[in-house]
């Protein structure tokens, strides 16, 4: 692949209008062409460690009750759909000088990853303003187009839209929450959206924090307007409770993770689902 080649194919849509529910999955995307592992500076391995995965293949069973979704097939590696556009680290693109805008760009996890704490720099060389530009326009912006024009179709027929945005996390200390349910402190969501949500995961026997220690990112924030009817909640899953240490094969209790993906499309599809817009004139 040329460097300033279109990473074709890099979004997935599945479309549904059972339910006024649509969700999206930034980080679980595989597709590592053979430019980006020529870039990196330890290999393909190291770049999947920036995954969240098998997160495409845990709402697989929700998608089967006619609920949409946007899924990234290009791997966060190549761009973060779940940063803003400005969350960049100046050195992850040749000629670019300044300083990182963030905590997070500045410690290498902006908008093109740089860098991880457990393996250092991720590059060999910062990549070019092309393709910079490139991986903008065909994975990021392609990633949000394509959830407003998902919300605004769902939108026309309800009154209220939910967005469940799919993460997993690191494995948590013993004792802690096996899932957090973020909804930017309040501002992404309506309180009654996201505590169905929390109430949901917990009558499944999970664990459950708000909004610590993740509030949600880039997604929730930029499509979350509940004053629109546009509710937006982040829900991040302890990897461990379904995934091996290989992160690429599920363990024993990926089926109940999977279920609970489920049930929140399905019981905030039916919570919002009667808030459908009246017919146009009689």
């Amino acid at each position: 692949m040329n460097q300033d080649a279109p990473y074709r194919g890099a979004i997935h849509v599945i479309r549904g209008d059972r339910w006024p529910v649509l969700m999206s999955v930034p980080h679980a995307g595989r597709d590592y062409d053979s430019e980006l592992i020529a870039r990196s500076r330890l290999g393909q391995a190291a770049l999947e460690k920036l995954e969240d995965p098998l997160v495409d293949r845990l709402i697989a069973g929700a998608l089967t009750l006619g609920v949409g979704a946007v899924i990234a097939n290009a791997p966060r590696a190549a761009i973060d759909c779940n940063r803003a556009e400005d969350e960049l680290d100046p050195r992850a693109i040749a000629g670019r000088t300044g300083v990182a805008p963030t905590a997070r760009a500045r410690a290498g996890l902006g908008l093109i990853p740089t860098r991880l704490a457990e393996v250092g720099d991720l590059w060999r060389a910062p990549i070019s303003e092309a393709t910079f530009n490139s991986r903008l326009a065909e994975i990021h912006r392609a990633f949000h187009d394509a959830i407003d024009a998902e919300l605004a179709a769902l939108s026309r027929l309800w009154r209220d839209v939910v967005l469940i945005d799919c993460h997993s996390m690191p494995p948590r200390p013993p004792g802690e929450a096996d899932v957090v349910i973020g909804d930017r402190h309040g501002t992404s969501s309506a309180p009654w959206v996201t505590e169905a949500a929390v109430e949901i995961a917990q009558r499944l026997g999970f664990k459950v924090a708000r909004n610590i220690p993740f509030a949600g990112g880039h997604i929730v924030e930029r499509h979350g307007k509940p004053s629109r009817g546009r509710h937006a909640v982040q829900i991040e899953v302890d990897r461990s409770r379904y995934c091996l240490r290989d992160a690429r094969s599920p363990r024993p209790g990926f089926e109940r993770v999977s279920h609970l993906f489920d049930a929140l499309a399905r019981e905030l599809g039916e919570l919002t689902s009667g808030r459908r817009w009246p017919d146009a004139a009689e």
